[in-house]
């Protein structure tokens, strides 16, 4: 139970097309870059490290998810970002070979479009059959991915990345639906912190906001020429803006 706790993201179909689309850049790069095209390596480098980092950037905001929403959605869209990224440099490849990407009505983009990932089925070793799976993933696009054809792996691999995109929008919108039902740990600790402030104001001698009425709090301005002194802040900011200077 612990391993599959752990490794939840091990279940998600974009971690796992996250890593074919990793696994086949990386194969894409060292067959099809050499010295004539990317003299300095630069493009190798920034094409192998975009696809990283979108499985690296699903699976930490996957495990940080019981910690902090707000965290995951922000990592997922870094991934997000990074397929974008991706994507382009493999339109550009395309541009460079004098070959436009597959039309939307082209038999090839059906055909990578239509392949289907198959649910994991991990039960004890997660790791040993996550990583399987993968690489049997991965082999359902061999025929483009191993035409010894740069620009139909290009064009089978842009085809994934839009899919990804697709995939990674959908999971946002199920996280933020889940932060606005659920918040989580962080965003759970500041409510009680501010909670607990408020109820410490309401048995003190703070003073009420001049313009709500509600009891304030001290509060530490964080920027300006007041950075660093205490202030009374209305305990419902920011729904109220009321301050006073502590005398």
């Amino acid at each position: 139970m612990l391993e599959i706790t752990r490794f939840s993201y091990y279940w998600l179909d974009t971690w796992v097309l996250a890593n074919v689309i990793q696994l086949a850049t990386q194969d894409f790069c060292t067959k099809y870059l050499n010295r004539t095209n990317d003299p300095c390596g630069r493009q190798y480098d920034q094409m192998t490290q975009a696809a990283r980092s979108v499985p690296a950037n699903i699976a930490e905001g996957n495990s940080r998810r019981t910690t902090s929403k707000e965290t995951e959605m922000k990592l997922t869209d870094v991934a997000r970002a990074s397929l974008a990224e991706l994507a382009n440099d493999y339109l550009n490849w395309l541009l460079r070979m004098e070959c436009a990407p597959w039309s939307v009505t082209a038999a090839d983009y059906h055909s990578v479009n239509d392949i289907s990932l198959d649910r994991p089925q991990y039960k004890d070793d997660v790791l040993h059959q996550s990583s399987l799976h993968i690489l049997t993933q991965k082999h359902k696009f061999d025929p483009w991915l191993k035409a010894n054809d740069s620009t139909a792996a290009a064009n089978c691999l842009l085809v994934l990345c839009n899919r990804l995109t697709l995939m990674i929008n959908r999971q946002m919108e199920r996280q933020l639906e889940t932060f606005k039902a659920e918040g989580g740990f962080t965003e759970g600790l500041t409510a009680e912190r501010l909670a607990y402030r408020t109820s410490q104001s309401i048995q003190s001698t703070a003073p009420s906001c001049p313009l709500c009425g509600k009891p304030m709090i001290k509060r530490v301005a964080k920027k300006g020429i007041n950075s660093g002194k205490e202030f009374w802040s209305c305990s419902t900011y920011p729904a109220c803006n009321g301050t006073l200077n502590i005398k």
